[in-house]
């Protein structure tokens, strides 16, 4: 919350003091603010540390004991970058520009996921220490479940209006639309492979590292082999521009499909969250779409996107969400991993 909220005001301040420097001194700014916000409660709860001194050995045993998921992370974060890079050798920094604000755009839904990690991991672990892998996997299936449907919801209320959406920005990144579909694709085929690694990385943390970093060579490799395909074709030059994205939703697929395959490996158990009600919901939600998309801009904003995350909602709970997802939204977090996983058979036989 600090973050985006202190970056927009400082960028707002200092555009009316220097407009060459605003955006890195309020970047710099949101990251001071959210160091204080982190330290705060962080003192609150377990003080000034007192009598510590380094342990070296220990340190670097523990370092390297994380090695693996520091490098998934870190694979991560440079899979949401390679394609910037990529599309620098390329094209123009006109071009690059554009792209890296329907990058931005798309990132939204990808921030959905950390919501549920507070949940997920604590159960993941306490029920890893129990030997439960039963447990582990029925909670990677809801939890990935709850992460598709947000990110699909989200996807499709900013895709549809892409154009109106990008339009905010300036009426030159409009012709980043395609780019902005196939990055919030690209976030949506990521969510299971995502909530997978919250369980790998207890399980299978070296594997899980090594399907990363493949991940981020093939949407390297993608990324180049699609621009200079599309150039030899002659395609228009904001399609060669969409290279990288579809590089990375394709290489986001690679990754989710072996991450969750291992986990079911490890675990014993089917742990995809995929549920065929999510084909309805987005079905509902484009019917909703082709009508927005005819109104104005200043309407498809308003009320279009309202609109087409009402419609994915409705059918969601209506025919997606069983008994366990709905108990959810009245339980405490501390009684979730007692819930029972879905059963579309059993839904069907209670008359839904």
């Amino acid at each position: 919350m600090v973050e985006p909220w202190t970056i927009s005001i400082a960028a707002f301040a200092w555009a009316f003091i220097s407009t060459r420097d605003g955006l890195i001194i309020a970047y710099a700014l949101s990251m001071i603010g959210a160091l204080i916000a982190s330290i705060i409660p962080l003192l609150k709860s377990y003080g000034i540390p007192r009598g510590w001194h380094p342990h070296p050995l220990a340190l670097w045993r523990m370092a390297r004991r994380n090695l693996p998921v520091a490098a998934a992370d870190a694979v991560e974060w440079g899979s949401r970058r390679i394609d910037i890079a990529v599309l620098g050798l390329f094209f123009s920094p006109a071009i690059v520009g554009i792209y890296y604000v329907a990058q931005q755009v798309a990132s939204l839904p990808s921030k959905l996921k950390t919501s549920f990690d507070p949940i997920l991991g604590p159960v993941i672990s306490r029920n890893l220490a129990a030997g439960d892998k039963g447990a582990v996997a029925r909670q990677v299936r809801q939890v990935g479940f709850w992460v598709i449907a947000a990110q699909g919801g989200v996807a499709l209320a900013l895709g549809i209006p892409g154009e109106a959406v990008l339009g905010l920005v300036g009426a030159g990144f409009v012709a980043g639309t395609a780019a902005l579909a196939f990055l919030l694709a690209a976030e949506v085929i990521a969510a299971t492979g995502a909530v997978s690694e919250a369980a790998l990385i207890y399980t299978a943390r070296h594997r899980n590292m090594v399907i990363s970093l493949a991940m981020i060579a093939l949407e390297a490799a993608l990324a180049a082999l699609l621009i200079i395909g599309m150039r030899r074709l002659g395609w228009p030059l904001m399609w060669q521009a969409t290279g990288p994205a579809i590089a990375l939703a394709l290489a986001l697929a690679f990754a989710a499909v072996a991450k969750t395959r291992l986990l079911a490996r490890v675990l014993g158990e089917r742990v995809s969250g995929w549920r065929w009600p999510l084909i309805w919901a987005a079905a509902a939600a484009a019917m909703v779409g082709a009508a927005v998309v005819r109104l104005p801009e200043w309407a498809e904003l308003i009320v279009g996107i309202p609109a087409i995350l009402a419609a994915f909602g409705a059918v969601l709970w209506t025919r997606g969400f069983g008994p366990a997802d709905r108990e959810l939204f009245r339980m405490r977090k501390a009684e979730i991993q007692d819930l029972p996983d879905y059963d579309p058979r059993r839904d069907d036989k209670a008359g839904r």
